[in-house]
């Protein structure tokens, strides 16, 4: 097999902060905060349980920290489980992230992409006497041809960015990630000061329905502010190209976290300060009402509506565009070792690892044109909460297996900060199974495919040394 070029170290501290943040702020931002309200219907509780998501997001982030900078490399968790379990399970992580966890995050986001935009500008109706066309009542590619070929425009069109560059393509997220915060603040700013707005009801933790908030309740909204948190760990798949990894992936991971809880408590403030829970309730059951966008309305009118529009299009382009720039390293990092397709292993000209990129983006836009990616969408907390608890269990097993190896950072209140956040992802893990058997089975499913490739990978890589 083709010997892989070594990547490039061009990451400093600064673009680790700004892959966290952007990997991390996309639609639910704007979305989250009605379900929340729908589940707890008191302004209080749900800043609460922002809040608290963002601790156990932290927990996370810090046990995650401590084994980014025992093991960085390119990869992530993918190198990480090597040393702390063995290859196999390594594999199946890997195969997990490509067949669901980022894939389809990616196909989501430049979904959400498409719609928004296509409030802005219509798009024509591509093929719409097809619409009903299907290959065995599972892949359904006319359905919204036009939103579905506008994001695989978008996914090609990152794809491509990508490919000129790592740091070319972290500078333009430091870019767009500099205008949703911008104009995430000039909502803050805007909305708080508006005559409309009531700040000290968001701190009110009355309920609306008069009736006592549940802990069942309040996990359940933790679990709606978690996905809006979902993304952080992806700054280690491109750990081999951090500068002093095991020092800069810690701190960054760790302050792009704090951004993030900051910056959501204040536009959740702002929200609850403009909206009631009532109305928060009533949006939340609508199917095409976002409440960012209601909350924007009551102090600039429709043009509020417009802005959020663009806003909304900036923010999942720009977390997309994350995605994509950090997903294909942990592909590249595989087909290395023989266990990926094999020309996932090359790198272009930019040494950039062109092959992967390719193999993503071919899957990431068959996801949408199937029209079964909002399921995947679905699984995607289920099945990388099984990893995020992985990572964190590792913290215990690096500390006896390598007692005495250099740590650049030591996890904040172990051995309680790790077992807590261990704790959460296997009440996760059943909560799943228990309310939500479909998406919990058909992930673990998509998980378990990757068994039969493993060894079909690892009998060709064997073949091919042979030779």
């Amino acid at each position: 097999m083709e010997k892989p070029s070594r990547l490039k170290h061009t990451l400093g501290f600064g673009m680790v902060v700004v892959i966290v943040v952007a990997n991390i702020i996309g639609s639910g931002v704007y979305k989250k905060v009605g379900p929340m309200a729908a589940e707890l219907h008191s302004p209080g509780w749900i800043l609460f349980c922002w809040v608290l998501g963002g601790v156990i997001t932290l927990f996370g982030a810090l046990s995650n920290a401590e084994v980014a900078g025992l093991l960085a490399a390119t990869g992530g968790e993918y190198a990480y489980f090597k040393t702390i379990y063995n290859k196999f399970f390594a594999f199946i992580y890997g195969w997990s992230l490509f067949t669901t966890i980022q894939t389809a995050a990616i196909s989501s986001l430049a979904y959400v992409f498409a719609e928004s935009f296509s409030g802005i500008i219509h798009l024509p109706a591509v093929l719409p006497g097809l619409k009903d066309v299907n290959i065995a009542g599972v892949f359904y590619p006319f359905p919204d041809l036009n939103i579905k070929l506008c994001a695989i425009a978008l996914i090609l069109l990152f794809t491509f960015i990508n490919g000129r560059g790592l740091k070319a393509g972290a500078i333009i997220s430091r870019f767009i990630l500099m205008l949703i915060i911008t104009a995430i603040l000039v909502i803050v700013v805007f909305g708080l000061s508006s005559s409309q707005s009531h700040p000290a009801s968001a701190f009110s933790f009355h309920t609306d329905n008069a009736a006592p908030v549940r802990i069942g309740s309040i996990f359940t909204a933790m679990l709606a502010a978690f996905w809006a948190y979902q993304g952080w760990a992806a700054v280690g798949f491109v750990g081999g190209e951090v500068r002093d990894a095991k020092r800069t992936i810690p701190l960054g991971i760790a302050t792009g976290v704090f951004v993030v809880i900051a910056v959501y408590l204040l536009v959740n403030t702002t929200y609850l300060s403009l909206l009631s829970t009532p109305q928060l309730t009533q949006i939340a059951g609508s199917q095409n009402t976002i409440a960012a966008t209601e909350a924007v309305k009551v102090f600039w009118g429709k043009s509020g509506g417009l802005f959020l529009s663009v806003l909304i299009a900036i923010t999942t382009m720009s977390c997309m565009h994350a995605t994509i720039l950090a997903s294909c390293r942990t592909y590249y990092a595989m087909a290395c070792e023989g266990l990926f397709f094999r020309p996932a292993v090359k790198l272009n000209k930019a040494d950039v690892p062109s092959g992967s990129l390719i193999f993503q983006a071919g899957w990431a836009c068959l996801l949408i044109l199937s029209g079964t990616f909002d399921q995947l969408t679905d699984m995607i907390i289920f099945a990388v909460f099984i990893y995020y608890g992985a990572t964190t269990l590792g913290v215990f097993i690096l500390r006896k297996k390598m007692p005495d190896a250099p740590r650049p950072y030591k996890v904040w209140g172990y051995p309680v900060v790790p077992a807590i956040f261990i704790l959460f992802c296997l009440g996760l893990f059943f909560n799943t199974l228990h309310s939500r058997p479909r998406e919990a089975i058909m992930g673990l499913v998509l998980i378990g495919s990757g068994v039969p490739f493993y060894f079909w990978f690892t009998r060709n890589s064997k073949n091919t040394n042979k030779n």
